[in-house]
Formats: C-alpha cells, sequence, structure tokens
C-alpha cells in the first residue's frame, strides 16, 4: 500500500501520561502499508510526502480507532427472545433463543460496531456445539466474517469444563429436576461438553490458521471461575503463557460469583487467582464488580486488567463495578459493550458516554469522577492493552497500526457548540453513530459516508431478516420448553447464596 495522507481539523494522537488528550489542530496522519509513517502539522507532512494523494476531513476530528474489549455475539440476546434478567436466571432463559448462522450472526455485530467507530473488537466466542471439528468450522465462520468486514480481531474460544447451567455441578443440578426436565438438559449439555484437551487443541489449530492474518490475533479465554477447575486454569496459563497469548476471564461479575468463590476457596476470587499465578498484565478480569479494596490492591500491584462492561452490569443488575478505585491505582480499566449496549446495539460513542455519566459520584472533587480523556483512553490505549494486539493499536503514533475515526464534529455540534468546551469533550458527549464519516483499518477506509467498503451491508440484513422470519424450528421448540422448565429450578438453587455487602 503507497503512503497516503489523511489530514482532519483536529487529530487526537492519545492521551499522555497525565491523563490529557493530545490535540493537534489542522494536522495529519502519514501512513503505508497499515502503519503509522508519521503525525503532525498538515503543511509539513505535505513537505515531507508530496507525492502522497491526501484524505480531506475540514470538519472532523480523526482519533485512534475504539477497541470493544468484550464482546460475544452479533445478534443480541433480546432479539433472539430473552429479556434481561439477573445473569444467572439469564444463563437458563438463554437456552431458548434462536438459531442464527456464525457468519451472518458475526457480521450484524461488526456493522454495528465499525459504524460507531469501533476498529478492534476482542471476540470472546460462546459455547458452540459438537466436536473438535465442529468447533473449528464455527470459529473459522466466525473469523471469516472479520476477513469479510476488514475488521481487526483478538479472538478466543471461551474455555469451560463445568458448571453450566448452576454454580454447581452439572448431574447434580439435572438429577434435582423432574424426569423429563432433567434428561432433556442432560441430552443439552452433552451438545456442548468438549474435553479441556481439545479446546486447548483448538486455540492452536487457529493460530495456525491466521498465522499470515495481520488483522487476526487468537488469545486465550478461560470463561469464568466457576466454569473452570484449578488444574485447567493452571493448564491454560501454561499454554497461553507459551503462545506469548493474552488471557480474558469473566469474573465478579455477580454478588453470587463473590459468594461461589468465597465457597469454593475460602477467598476472594481475585486472591484466589494471585494464589494460582493468574494475574499479570497479561490477564483481564471481565466486569470485576464485586472486587474487594484487597482484591483492587492485588490488581493494581500484579499489573493486571480490568474490563468494565457498564452497560451489561446495568441491563442484568450484576452492579457498579469501582472504576474510580481501579484507574486511581493505576489499573488499565477498557470498556466493553458485552452482549449488547444499553440502546441494545454496540455503539461505543453511546458506550463511552454511560462511563462517563455512571460514575459521576456526589461532591466537588474532580478526581472522584472520570473526565473525557479518561473515558477515551479506556476505549482506546486500555482497550488495546487487553488484546493480543497490544502495543499495536489505540493511538496513533509512528510504528503503531493506522486504525482511526475520522467523526464530524461540526455536525455532531450543529448548530452551536461554545468554544469554552473543548473540542474533544464536546465530541464525546454530542457525537452520535451518525456522524461518524470513515474507519480506517490497517490503513484501509473500510466504513464511509455510511456504507461499507467490503461488504453489502444491507443484503447481509435482508438474509438474517429472512431467515428468522421461519417458523421455529423442531429443536429450537424443544429449547423454548427447556428454557421454561429450567429457569425457576435455576431460581431455587439460588435460595441459599446471600448477596454479600460490597464491604465485606
Amino acid at each position: 500500500m503507497p503512503t497516503a495522507i489523511v489530514r482532519a481539523a483536529w487529530l487526537v494522537t492519545g492521551i499522555d501520561e497525565s491523563g490529557q488528550p493530545e490535540v493537534l489542530t489542522d494536522a495529519a496522519v502519514a501512513h503505508a502499508d497499515g502503519r503509522v509513517l508519521a503525525v503532525g502539522e498538515f503543511a509539513q507532512l505535505a513537505l515531507q510526502y508530496p507525492s502522497a494523494p491526501v484524505s480531506h476531513f475540514p470538519r472532523h476530528m480523526l482519533l485512534p480507532g475504539f477497541v470493544n474489549a468484550h464482546h460475544h455475539v452479533g445478534l443480541t440476546p433480546l432479539a433472539l427472545g430473552s429479556a434481561d434478567l439477573p445473569l444467572e436466571l439469564w444463563f437458563a432463559s438463554r437456552l431458548g433463543a434462536r438459531e442464527v448462522d456464525a457468519y451472518l450472526d458475526t457480521l450484524y455485530g461488526a456493522f454495528d460496531m465499525v459504524a460507531s467507530g469501533i476498529t478492534c473488537v476482542q471476540h470472546l466466542y460462546p459455547r458452540f456445539a459438537g466436536g473438535l471439528e465442529d468447533l473449528h468450522a464455527g470459529c473459522t465462520r466466525v473469523l471469516d466474517a472479520y476477513r469479510a468486514v476488514g475488521m481487526r480481531v483478538s479472538f478466543a474460544y471461551s474455555l469451560r469444563e463445568q458448571n453450566r447451567i448452576v454454580y454447581g455441578d452439572d448431574e447434580a443440578f439435572c438429577a434435582s429436576l423432574p424426569g423429563d426436565v432433567g434428561e432433556a438438559l442432560r441430552r443439552h449439555l452433552r451438545r456442548f461438553t468438549l474435553g479441556l484437551d481439545e479446546q486447548l487443541a483448538l486455540h492452536e489449530r487457529l493460530r495456525a490458521d491466521t498465522r499470515q492474518d495481520e488483522r487476526i490475533r487468537i488469545q486465550y479465554a478461560p470463561a469464568n471461575l466457576h466454569w473452570m477447575s484449578d488444574e485447567g486454569l493452571q493448564r491454560t496459563l501454561e499454554h497461553a503463557r507459551a503462545a506469548g497469548a493474552p488471557l480474558h476471564m469473566h469474573l465478579l461479575e455477580t454478588p453470587f460469583q463473590k459468594e461461589y468463590a468465597r465457597r469454593r476457596t475460602g477467598t476472594t476470587a481475585v486472591q484466589h487467582l494471585h494464589r494460582l499465578g493468574a494475574l499479570g498484565p497479561d490477564m483481564t478480569l471481565g466486569h470485576a464488580v464485586w472486587l474487594t479494596p484487597p482484591d483492587i490492591e492485588l490488581l493494581a500491584h500484579s499489573g493486571s486488567c480490568v474490563c468494565h462492561n457498564c452497560s451489561s452490569n446495568a441491563r442484568l443488575r450484576s452492579g457498579l463495578a469501582p472504576v474510580m478505585a481501579l484507574l486511581r491505582r493505576g489499573v488499565p480499566v477498557a470498556i466493553g459493550i458485552d452482549e449488547a449496549g444499553i440502546n441494545d446495539d454496540r455503539d461505543m460513542l453511546q458506550e463511552m458516554r454511560l462511563v462517563l455519566r455512571a460514575h459521576r459520584r456526589p461532591g466537588f472533587d474532580e478526581r472522584e469522577v472520570p473526565g473525557c480523556g479518561e473515558v477515551l483512553e479506556m476505549a482506546t490505549r486500555h482497550g488495546a492493552a487487553t488484546t493480543a494486539f497490544r502495543g499495536e493499536i489505540g493511538r496513533l503514533a509512528p510504528g503503531l497500526c493506522f486504525d482511526a475515526v475520522a467523526i464530524d464534529l461540526r455536525a455532531a455540534t450543529w448548530p452551536f457548540q461554545d468554544d469554552a468546551v473543548a473540542p474533544l469533550d464536546a465530541l464525546l458527549q454530542r457525537a452520535r453513530r451518525e456522524h461518524v464519516d470513515t474507519v480506517f483499518i490497517h490503513g484501509e477506509a473500510v466504513y464511509a459516508q455510511g456504507r461499507f467498503t467490503r461488504i453489502d451491508r444491507d443484503a447481509v440484513l435482508a438474509d438474517i431478516a429472512e431467515r428468522l422470519s421461519r417458523p421455529l424450528t423442531p429443536a429450537e421448540e424443544q429449547r423454548r420448553w427447556l428454557a421454561r422448565e429450567t429457569l425457576p429450578r435455576v431460581r431455587s438453587f439460588y435460595d441459599d447464596y446471600p448477596q454479600p455487602d460490597r464491604s465485606t
């Protein structure tokens, strides 16, 4: 790819060490072969690269591409028939979700993300039925969808060994159900039961498959403490660290998970991971809502990362993560949109605004609330640090990948915006998805003026609509029945679980 220049009225290269945004006016990025060559005033770069074509964004702010650091599916659970419930009940209700082709489902999510300025996603692929070959085929369909859009993805199949319905033994729970329900649930779970050896082998195959893909990296995702044995966690750590790949693990999403960790380990989930040697800069904890102050100290000391899933935690009644306490202790905190944002989509501009507002505790101390610069850093550099592209994305700087989003600031602030408000602050608080003009990934404009440049979004959506307009299949009808029968028994399982106070 030859050298080209992207010029904008405002250029945000990133956030400096003091937490302040680095903003240049009438500035530009010179790039070639997917990498940034130089950043600076446009006049200087035009002299330095006189033959380079220029893409000019005269009303726009150019920012580092956003990173969705926690993602699972395309069509949302709500769209597929599962209403928002407390997480543990939601697991059971999702037994009855409609089936969607993995390729089309991934495209749907990618369309949402890219259109809001997300250039890289950490895709934690959920359960997929079948054996190793089935899983490999399903994961390949997901990766093919990202290739079709041109999106960057840090991908992992979510590893699970146990406790697939409740925070207890699968067989014991099935045995507690009425005979026909228990047997139906056993059959269902058997379709998703694959040994850890095969799950780890899947990662090796995917790494080999994607070795030449500049926009795809494979990482590891031990799904959660209750889904993994200690032995399984340690084996996963060994595989990931031998491969030099990062890990992402759901943890302490709800008070029930906090209580499960206490019952299983006699301590907190974070302290248990510390004993296992699992913490460190290569480990990201997704959600991390129910942390104790000593947990936060352990995360800060170990250099571990956290992914804040603000919308998901609100929708599923999981609680509000201690984001400010984590940031003030120097813990990198990323932003993830999880299954869906507050508007049942994957709009990073909306998610950043939610994070900006949700943590505004009463008082005058500005250190107790996030600023726009901090939230942007969460969506860029901190998000990048949780992926297999850490150190290569998250800023606009020479040598890094040219992943960027151009947002029409004039349109976003029409008809007026006083200059007393910094341009970046105005953008983060006023810009909407329709103001995203162009999205560059690895130097390529994959989205421009409302259209994807590689693929026909309208045709894909029409295909999805046609498929899902068909009647439920017998298998889907059976799972709907199973979800209805299982959900009240799941609720009963947690009758003896207290909801612990945060201070304990």
